[in-house]
C-alpha cells in the first residue's frame, strides 16, 4: 500500500477531550482509577459520547472534503491519552456521529504532542491546558478549547472562524510594548511601523491552509454560481485606527485573506462573537473568551507575554511544595 500522503491537506490533531464530552468519563477516572476506568469504557463502548465544544467547528470542518472527495482536504486526527482499548469508545463515537476520521493515535497516558510536527498540523485541540502549553513553549500550533453553551444550527453548513492578532496570527511583539509603555507607545510603536509586516505567529500557517480551501469554494462558485461558499474566516482585535493599519499590511505581506476585519478599539468581543457566533474564536487573553462562552467556543492560545504567569499544573504544586520559583522555560 502506497504511503498516505499529507501533504496539500489541512491537517488538525483534535484530543477526544475536545472532540466529545468527556465530563462523565473523566469523573469515573478520578474517582475510580485507570483499572475500574477500563472496566466503565467497556461497559459503554456502545453508548455514543455526546459532542464536545470542538465538535461543530470538526464536523463542518470535515464536510468541506466534498471540494475534493478523490483527494480530501482535511484530515483530522485523534491524539488521545487513552489507550487503545478504553479508545474503542471514542471511535464508535466518531463512527455514530458520522465522523470521516479514521486515523487516531492512542498514547496510555503520555502527552501525545512530538506527533504535532512529525505530521505537519496546523492546529491542536484539546481541554487539558497543560499539554497546550507545552506544546505552545515548543512553537507548536495549539489550543485550550474552552467549556461552552453555545449551541449551532445543524442544518447551517457554514464554517465561521475568528481570530485575534497579536500574539495569535502575530508574534507578541506588539503586545509586549503596550504592556511596558501602554496604549501611546503601542500607537506610536505601530504607526511608525506600519510598513513593516509583523513575524507570523502560530496560527497564520492555519490560516493559509483555510484560505487554500476557499480558493477551492471560488473555483467552484465560479463553475455553479448557485454554490454558497461555506468558509469565513474573521479577524477581531482589539486593535484600533490607526494601530489596525500594520495589522492589514502584515496580512498582505503574509499573502493571507480574511473575510471580516473587526477593530473594536476596545469595545468588548463578545458583543461581535455573539452576531457572528463563530465555530471557534481564537484569543491569546483568557479573559476575552470568558464573557463569549455562551455565544462561540472559544480556543485559548497561551502564547506571549500575556501568558508568561501561566505555570504547569506539576509546576505549581511542586513550587508550593518546597517554595521554589517557578521559572519559565
Amino acid at each position: 500500500m502506497p504511503a498516505y500522503d499529507l501533504s496539500d491537506r489541512l491537517v488538525v490533531g483534535v484530543a477526544s477531550s475536545a472532540l466529545f464530552d468527556l465530563t462523565e468519563s473523566d469523573a469515573y477516572f478520578r474517582a475510580h482509577g485507570e483499572a475500574a476506568y477500563a472496566r466503565y469504557q467497556d461497559d459503554n463502548v456502545d453508548s455514543p459520547l455526546e459532542p464536545g465544544p470542538a465538535f461543530p467547528f470538526i464536523q463542518r470542518l470535515l464536510s468541506l472534503n466534498d471540494l475534493r472527495p478523490e483527494d480530501p482536504l482535511v484530515e483530522v486526527i485523534i491524539l488521545s491519552r487513552n489507550d487503545s482499548s478504553t479508545g474503542l469508545r471514542v471511535m464508535r463515537s466518531v463512527e455514530h456521529h458520522g465522523l470521516t476520521v479514521t486515523r487516531a493515535f492512542f498514547t496510555q497516558g503520555g502527552a501525545p504532542l512530538d506527533y504535532i510536527p512529525a505530521l505537519d498540523m496546523s492546529l491542536f485541540l484539546t481541554q487539558n491546558r497543560d499539554d497546550v502549553l507545552t506544546a505552545v513553549r515548543a512553537g507548536y500550533p495549539a489550543g485550550h478549547v474552552r467549556p461552552t453553551t453555545a449551541a449551532y444550527d445543524e442544518s447551517d453548513r457554514s464554517l465561521r472562524i475568528a481570530f485575534d492578532f497579536d500574539a495569535v496570527l502575530a508574534t507578541d511583539e506588539s503586545e509586549r510594548i503596550f504592556q511596558a509603555e501602554g496604549i501611546d507607545g503601542f500607537v506610536a510603536n505601530e504607526v511608525a511601523k506600519r510598513d513593516v509586516a509583523h513575524t507570523p505567529g502560530l496560527l497564520k500557517p492555519l490560516v493559509e491552509d483555510l484560505n487554500r480551501i476557499q480558493r477551492l469554494e471560488q473555483e467552484r462558485q465560479a463553475s455553479e454560481p448557485e454554490y454558497e461558499p461555506r468558509l469565513r474566516i474573521a479577524l477581531v482585535t482589539a486593535r484600533a485606527a490607526p494601530a489596525h493599519e500594520r495589522a492589514v499590511q502584515s496580512l498582505r505581506s503574509w499573502g493571507v485573506t480574511v473575510n471580516d476585519a473587526f477593530f473594536l478599539g476596545g469595545i468588548e468581543k463578545a458583543r461581535v462573537l455573539e452576531v457572528m457566533r463563530p465555530h471557534l474564536f481564537f484569543d491569546d487573553q483568557d479573559g476575552h473568551l470568558t464573557g463569549a462562552v455562551d455565544h462561540v467556543a472559544g480556543v485559548h492560545v497561551p502564547y506571549g507575554v500575556a501568558n508568561e504567569a501561566l505555570t504547569l499544573t506539576g509546576e505549581l504544586e511542586l513550587a508550593r511544595a518546597t517554595d521554589a520559583v517557578v521559572t519559565e522555560p
